[in-house]
């Protein structure tokens, strides 16, 4: 059955240890940082930096506000990017039927400079990166390894709050759906973030201009969704029929 991660953002404290156990698990050393005004650090997803946990502040009624998003790759139930890059490298990146994860391999090293960009900007969430020294596109693989031994996502393991929620697709989606039920009563403007389109599901409490600036995805007609549209049309015959 297809798998699935819940985050609920009211319950992050930004403790940042779903981002240090995904670098821990991943064997992904420091990124060497500067103060920048933010507590946010690194400043962005690297290639090995899967996970990211934003810092958003805002002053409300005089009183300051932190929006916190632990940003990852979604893992879209029909990924973009892998409508992309399924024109240039069979196989680049991969949808696990059993689980539906979606992650990259090692084939990616295969696909040049420019490939890996119409990659990345077909991503509604702007997730992929690109290992420059090995030339691998890069991004969450939801802890594949340790869900095929039916164990959790680092991820989810090291959250003490409840922000992060691991299971079945069917019930992390009811258990978002209640949540948010629950969260409503208190912030009226909290939505979940495309939960009917995406494996890793975030409920925000603001309305999403408050947060990062791909919280959600553009609609069916956007300019991500047709240029993945155009890259299937634009394939070799052979990779069409093959």
């Amino acid at each position: 059955m297809p798998k699935a991660i819940f985050v609920d953002t009211s319950r992050c404290t930004a403790c940042r240890g779903c981002q240090v156990a995904c670098k821990e698990w991943h064997g992904f050393g420091a990124v060497p940082t500067r103060q920048r005004g933010s507590h946010q650090n690194p400043p962005d997803l690297t290639h090995f930096n899967y996970k990211l946990v934003r810092f958003n502040e805002h002053k409300t009624d005089g009183k300051i506000q932190w929006l916190f998003f632990p940003d990852q790759c979604r893992h879209c139930t029909a990924p973009p990017c892998k409508d992309v890059a399924d024109g240039f490298v069979k196989d680049a990146i991969i949808v696990d039927q059993p689980t539906g994860i979606v992650f990259y391999t090692e084939t990616t090293k295969q696909l040049t400079i420019d490939q890996c960009k119409d990659i990345t900007e077909a991503c509604p969430y702007n997730i992929p990166r690109r290992d420059t020294d090995s030339g691998k596109l890069t991004k969450c693989d939801m802890c594949i390894d340790r869900v095929q031994a039916n164990m959790q996502p680092s991820c989810v393991k090291t959250c003490c709050t409840g922000t992060m929620n691991f299971g079945e697709r069917a019930a992390m989606l009811e258990l978002a759906k209640t949540r948010l039920a629950e969260v409503k009563k208190k912030h009226p403007a909290a939505m979940l973030v495309d939960p009917e389109s995406v494996s890793v599901i975030f409920l925000i409490t603001e309305p999403k201009k408050m947060y990062h600036k791909y919280v959600e995805r553009e609609t069916e007609t956007g300019p991500l969704t047709r240029k993945a549209l155009f890259a299937k049309l634009a394939r070799p015959f052979g990779s069409i029929t093959g």
